[in-house]
Parts: C-alpha cells; structure tokens; sequence
C-alpha cells in the first residue's frame, strides 16, 4: 500500500483527509508542520504532502532521499517552501494543487476590507472592554459610495470583484492580461489610476522572487488616498512592512490588513507570550497598530470547499503519476 506522509494536518482536516481517500492510501496524518526537527516521522514512507511553511529545504530533501521517498507533494498552489534544486537532484518528482477555491481568498479579502471600513474591529474590542459610547472614529462610508481597486484580477480577483460589485461598489482593476469576462464587473485603468481612485485595495497577484518583492513599497503608498484601505491576501513577500508601518503613523495609509507576512514561517501557526515581542520586529509593529491594522494567520484557505479541494486534487495528482508516470500538476525540478 502506498504509503504519504501528510504534515500540518489540523484537527478539523481528518476527517476530510479520511473521507476523500479514494484511492485507499496509507495515511499518516501529522498535525506539525514539516520542520529540520521531525523531519524522521517521514521514514517509512513512499511520500510527503506538505502545506504552506513546511521545511522542504536541502536539508529536509537530503533527508527524505535517504528514506527512499520519491514523491515531495504540496496541497498548495505556491510551492516556494520546496529546495527545486535540490529536489531535482535526487531526482525527485514535485506536484502542487493549482487553484482551489477562489471564494475563500476573496470573501476573507473582502472580510477585511469591509471590517476597516466599517471599524467594525475597532467597535467591537470597546464594547468587549464595556465601552459603548459612539467615538468619532465609528463613522464610515457605505461601500456603495467607495471605489475598490483590484490588483491582480485572476481567478480570486475577478471573485472579489464581483463580491464588491454586490454590494453596489465601483470596481476597477489592474492586470497584466486582463480577461474579457472581468470586464463584465470592473473597469480596467492603469495602476497609478487604481491607486489614486481607490477607497479600498486588495492584492491578488503572485509572487515571483527577484522580480516583485515589496510590491506594496513606499512608492507604491504614495499614490494611494491618504485615507485608503490596503488588504494582502496574496503573498507576504510582496509588502515591505518598515514602508506600511510609516505610512499608518504618518497618516498617508488609512489601515492595513493581511492573511500573509514577510516572516510569517517564524510567527503563524505558533503560540507566544502576550507580554513579549513576537520574533520579527516590524510584525510587531503591525500588531501594534491594531485595530487599524488587521492580522491573520494566513486562514485564506481555511473553508470547507477549500480543504476539500486542496485534498482530491492532491490524492488524484499521486494516482495520476503512480497509474501513468506523470500528473498534469507536476512542478518542474532542475532534472525533470
């Protein structure tokens, strides 16, 4: 029986993992993540299924080789925690899950949104403090009287988009190859137009390293409304954290929120002192800006359509390359 490995398997997944194991594979269902640490619990094992911040450097993969295992597979569609190097050194085969979803990135982007611009966040923490006087700060624009800037308008934009547009909002977007069904929901302009329209700007874009990094920059704040809504749901290595935190305290950002991190694999998905700094210092300037700065603890794909998706596609990419040799899916290593 062909037998995976499967990390950072969270208590509520099991029974999802168990429910769509068509193909009757061994499983072993590990709620850590894959780290330098347990990287053992992998002996025995024809396969990995990693998530997001899972350990897949040349260490881990030197490791693994050892073990025999030949299959390094993500649930994922980002695969950027895997050595492709190194995996295709030891002849290693690479596969993600290409897009699941799209309504869980946009409804939470738009859950953010709508929460800084209603200061919902802000009102709630008062009255948990029973305070329940009406400050000025409770005052808000209807979404119907904003502009919603969608950056990046693929599967999760053109989603969000239609959302906002729901809700009586004026869309427009910016993309590289805008398609001719989001023009149905949004208008296409310039980014620097995007930016100096927009009451609220949501990020949908990929990450490519060496190429995008700090997107979100200080030039990039500068053209926005001074009193704008910025939300990253894409990817953490696209903001520059130091220029958002000095555009919130200098009042040309209105407020911030994000389901990613630039150093989120130090921080998400684990516990720290409430009295003590968390280990990167500009996260924890962000932390302290709350409310009007918005963190979680990228929680984009936690849904029900989400997880099921991410499973069945990965179990079908296994059955896929042990039935014919390859999976649509593969992600191509230095040797492959």
């Amino acid at each position: 029986m062909f037998k995976i490995a499967c990390y950072g398997v969270r208590p509520n997944e099991v029974a999802t993992f168990n429910k769509y194991n068509n193909y009757d594979y061994d499983l072993t269902l590990i709620e850590d993540l894959l780290t330098h640490d347990n990287i053992e619990t992998a002996k025995g094992h024809d396969a990995v299924l990693l998530r997001a911040n899972c350990t897949a450097d040349a260490q881990n993969l030197a490791k693994l080789n050892e073990y025999g295992i030949r299959y390094v597979f993500t649930r994922t569609v980002g695969y950027g925690h895997i050595d492709l190097a190194a995996a295709g050194k030891y002849n290693m085969e690479v596969a993600r899950v290409p897009a699941y979803s799209p309504n869980a990135i946009a409804e939470l982007a738009l859950t953010l949104g709508m929460s800084l611009l209603r200061h919902t966040t802000y009102t709630t923490n008062r009255t948990a403090h029973h305070d329940f006087r009406v400050s000025p700060v409770m005052f808000s624009k209807e979404v119907r009287n904003c502009t919603v800037g969608i950056i990046g308008t693929g599967k999760i934009g053109y989603t969000e988009a239609k959302l906002y547009k729901g809700l009586g909002a004026k869309v427009v977007g910016y993309d590289l190859y805008p398609s001719e069904i989001t023009k149905e929901v949004l208008d296409f302009v310039s980014l620097d137009e995007l930016l100096a329209q927009s009451d609220i700007v949501s990020l949908h874009i990929p990450y490519f390293a060496g190429q995008n990094d700090q997107f979100i920059n200080a030039d990039l704040i500068a053209k926005m409304k001074n009193d704008a809504i910025l939300v990253n749901t894409a990817r953490g290595q696209l903001q520059d954290n130091r220029a958002i935190i000095d555009a919130l305290k200098a009042n040309q950002l209105g407020a911030f929120a994000a389901d990613v991190l630039p150093a989120e694999g130090e921080i998400f998905f684990k516990q720290f002192p409430a009295d003590q700094p968390v280990p990167d210092a500009t996260t924890q300037e962000l932390i302290d800006l709350y409310p009007r700065v918005l963190l979680t603890p990228h929680v984009g794909s936690n849904t029900d359509e989400a997880l099921k998706n991410m499973v069945e596609i990965s179990f079908e990419n296994f059955h896929e390359i042990l039935t014919t040799g390859k999976t649509q899916n593969s992600v191509a290593t230095t040797e492959n």
